[in-house]
């Protein structure tokens, strides 16, 4: 019976390491007898040899299934719910096989929008790199901004975790934001970039270092790592400065956004971000805000000429609901308009929008705001067809406590599918 509960399910790495260790000896003394007994004793063959070969065979194949399990469970997200069966490990190894094969993806935007599309992403491909905004400058990211001086880490973090494979007690412990004193609002994940930004004295390393300790599949780039602050010109001439205040001021004085701009003009991106949209074989902008999450990636020094000459496929990934602020009675071709204005008109290939209708349940909160569901008429299917864009369409809604985003593994799907057909020329 000891020995039974010494060999339970739960054991850790080294002690399976112990017990294959003690079946390989078990198994070696077995075998040299047999032979001893076959070369000198033939005749006087005893059974404690046959015993010692099972005992042996038996603990190398409990302790390597245990042993590849357990470290697994370091990697796998749902470390305590894993079920111990006898696929799990040639399941999840063949798993982490087949992803590092798959297309290499280049997602461009920020905000919610983006780290939901790669929580989705994730299972499809692990050649992932998200490009994200650096220009925020409210709630704990511009604290942390203007306190320290350095790019603010709030949609940088929101897309680490949407990519790690960590445990859910520690993405709840990084999403964590304080309720009390002067940390009242800030979130740990933020703090805890700040302190490896500190550490490291650099912001780039910092980002890598975090994404190694949460085991990210894929990479998190920030578009620039340069201090940028946006703009926007509204169709009335006057200007707003600062990300957070775009929306919030506009809503106010209920003006059209002309264009939006950064300063400085010329910031340079990342050489890692320019070599992965040249080695890409699809870069996807958004969802998310259009004018303060996606765009401002654009306005970055050689990222909208690098995707123009791309030959990956370009998707847009159209949003499901109007931003009160920045895209109020926008449709579709509004929204591809606005991203052509901003870098040029080779920089999409097709544009996946929603066709689902919402409940009016769920719309009335939404319509308080200000927002309104987004469709694709035939119309602005033709229109986008003339700029040779192709248009995919499809139910992608997905509420959750009467929030609506996208449907992620639907989306997810949609993408994957595009990069085949496109291979195959089916598109």
């Amino acid at each position: 019976m000891g020995i039974l509960k010494w060999l339970k399910p739960g054991l850790g790495i080294k002690r399976w390491i112990v017990i294959f260790i003690i079946g390989t000896l078990s198994l070696g003394i077995g075998l040299s007898n047999i032979l001893n007994k076959l070369l000198y004793e033939i005749n006087s063959l005893i059974a404690i040899e046959p015993i010692l070969i099972i005992i042996g065979v038996v603990l190398i194949i409990v302790s390597l299934r245990r042993g590849i399990i357990s470290i697994l469970k370091v990697f796998y997200k749902n470390k305590k719910n894993i079920p111990l069966n006898t696929n799990l490990a040639h399941e999840l190894l063949y798993k982490n096989r087949i992803l590092t094969k798959k297309p290499k993806i280049v997602v461009i935007g920020g905000g919610t929008g983006l780290s939901i599309l790669l929580r989705g992403l994730k299972n499809y491909t692990s050649n992932i790199t998200a490009i994200v905004t650096v220009a925020d400058d409210g709630g704990g990211s511009g604290i942390l901004r203007e306190d320290l001086g350095m790019l603010p880490p709030g949609d940088i973090r929101s897309c680490i975790l949407a990519l790690a494979n960590t445990e859910p007690t520690m993405e709840k412990l990084l999403q964590h934001r304080f309720k009390e004193g002067k940390l009242k609002g800030q979130s740990f994940g933020n703090l805890f970039i700040a302190a490896m930004n500190e550490v490291y004295g650099n912001f780039e390393t910092a980002i890598k270092e975090m994404s190694n300790v949460l085991a990210v599949t894929g990479r998190v780039l920030p578009m620039t790592l340069e201090d940028v602050e946006l703009f926007a010109k509204l169709k009335n001439g006057r200007v707003i400065k600062g990300e957070s205040n775009i929306a919030h001021k506009n809503k106010e004085i209920g003006s059209k956004i002309d264009k939006v701009f950064i300063k400085p003009q010329k910031c340079k991106p990342l050489k890692e971000s320019l070599k992965a949209i040249e080695t890409a074989e699809c870069i996807v902008l958004g969802p998310g805000s259009l004018y303060t999450s996606v765009i401002p990636n654009l306005l970055i020094e050689s990222i909208s000429y690098k995707i123009s000459k791309s030959k990956a496929v370009k998707i847009y990934i159209s949003n499901v609901m109007t931003q009160p602020g920045e895209t109020d009675n926008y449709n579709v071709v509004d929204h591809i308009d606005s991203i052509i204005d901003h870098s040029n008109k080779n920089i999409l290939d097709y544009v996946i929008a929603n066709t689902e209708r919402i409940p009016h349940s769920t719309l009335e909160k939404y319509y308080q705001d200000g927002a309104r569901p987004i469709f694709l008429t035939k119309e602005q299917e033709n229109s986008l067809n003339e700029k040779d864009i192709k248009v995919i369409k499809d139910r992608l809604v997905d509420i959750k406590n009467n929030y609506i985003r996208h449907d992620t593994v639907k989306v997810s799907k949609i993408i994957m599918d595009i990069i085949t057909k496109t291979k195959n020329g089916d598109y």
